[in-house]
């Protein structure tokens, strides 16, 4: 089996992915996205459930009865960034843009529902899961998971796709058998004193010095608890002391992000930045207030669904444009939660170099989390296909 030949690359589907490009909606707001999901779905003989997590979407089909069950997930929403495009679907709202192909993911989804749901030749359930809020740490693939989303609607496993910048052919497939992407965190430590005039520091206790020598310590801490075998990131991105020149604050800050491909170097890295923080601190005689926020966990693929997920993509698009042994990338994704609920595997679709450039295109480069960006409507067919093989082959094992 290649690429379906019934998604026709100017159908309905590359209509319906640039309306949605056109309204994009933020995490927890995409009231538009969610209805014509939902709009979608009905028409199609789906049954239909939504509120979940407040703007989440699934849609159930069905087929012969059999005993095995699947999730398909996409992610609804944009982020808060202003679109240098300007061709006709370019975003309609200010400060508002789909730079993250969400618009394309959630397409390639309805694509392959509307495909299985005209066949209907499996035995089984699939689920279609449409989830709000992925960007901007707002976990909605928790929440819903929190709102009971395995429990009403149950699934073996559960898969999903991102397109990717893998080069310059577009629909190749990447994944591999274990940590794909890095969990997300973000930390800050506030260090208080005492302020005084700048002219001054003996008469006060200045949180500015100890912010600046915690900053340096935490850029060198990684190599000192963590093995250096192990792919592991603490960025110090922020520092902010007073707001006038002549004046020693009563408190500064320091903040960033913390990557890694395990839970078990996040809790030796967390304790150890705290650890640090506390002993600066009292050095300078100042106290510290450390905040870590985990966003969340890395993502990690279960084996035997990567493998599967693997065979199903060489049926796709060939052996040659399959790589099952991508290297990890530090970037994250919230579907990590999913995968700690379910086996599962994330892979990336590719979106090519570029080449689907329109005219009106911006000046930057067409990546994601770019101003220039597009989702290249090419793959919807070939993340479709994968999709709906993917049902077909699970739904048919013993």
């Amino acid at each position: 089996m290649a690429v379906l030949t019934c998604f026709d690359e100017y159908s309905d589907f590359v209509k319906l992915r640039r309306d949605i490009h056109a309204h994009p909606e933020l995490g927890y707001d995409e009231h538009r996205t969610s209805a014509i999901v939902a709009e979608r779905l009905r028409s199609w003989g789906l049954e239909v459930h939504t509120g979940i997590a407040h703007t989440g979407v699934v849609g159930v089909l069905r087929g012969r009865e059999g005993p095995h069950t699947l999730g398909l997930r996409a992610d609804l929403d944009a982020l808060p960034l202003q679109e240098d495009n300007h061709f006709p679907h370019r975003s309609q709202h200010d400060g508002r843009m789909h730079a993250c192909g969400h618009d394309g993911h959630t397409t390639m989804l309805l694509a392959a529902a509307w495909q299985l749901s005209q066949r209907r030749d499996f035995a089984g359930t699939v689920n279609f899961i449409f989830q709000p809020a992925e960007e901007m740490g707002k976990a909605g693939a928790k929440k819903m998971i929190d709102e009971g989303l395995f429990e009403r609607f149950p699934c073996e496993a559960v898969f999903a796709l991102h397109n990717f910048s893998l080069g310059a052919k577009a629909g190749s497939f990447a994944l591999n058998h274990g940590a794909l992407m890095a969990s997300s965190n973000t930390w800050r430590v506030t260090l208080r004193g005492r302020g005084t005039h700048a002219s001054m520091p003996h008469t006060g206790t200045d949180p500015v010095a100890a912010t600046i020598n915690l900053a340096q310590q935490l850029q060198t801490l990684v190599p000192r608890v963590i093995d250096s075998r192990e792919r592991v990131l603490l960025a110090v991105t922020q520092i902010q002391g007073s707001d006038a020149p002549n004046v020693i604050p009563d408190a500064a800050w320091v903040g960033g992000t913390v990557r890694t491909f395990s839970v078990e170097a996040l809790d030796v890295l967390e304790a150890a930045l705290r650890r640090t923080a506390e002993h600066t601190a009292l050095a300078h005689g100042c106290q510290a207030e450390v905040s870590f926020v985990r966003a969340s966990p890395p993502v990690v693929n279960h084996a035997f669904e990567a493998q599967f997920a693997a065979e199903v993509m060489r049926e796709i698009v060939g052996v040659q444009d399959v790589n099952d042994a991508f290297e990890p990338v530090l970037t994250a994704e919230d579907f990590a939660h999913m995968l700690r609920a379910k086996p599962g595997c994330y892979a990336f679709i590719g979106n090519g170099d570029g080449g689907h450039r329109m005219p009106d295109h911006g000046p930057g480069a067409c990546v994601i989390h770019n101003t220039s960006f597009d989702f290249n409507d090419a793959i919807i067919p070939v993340g479709a296909s994968y999709f709906v093989r993917l049902v077909e082959r699970w739904l048919a094992r013993p």
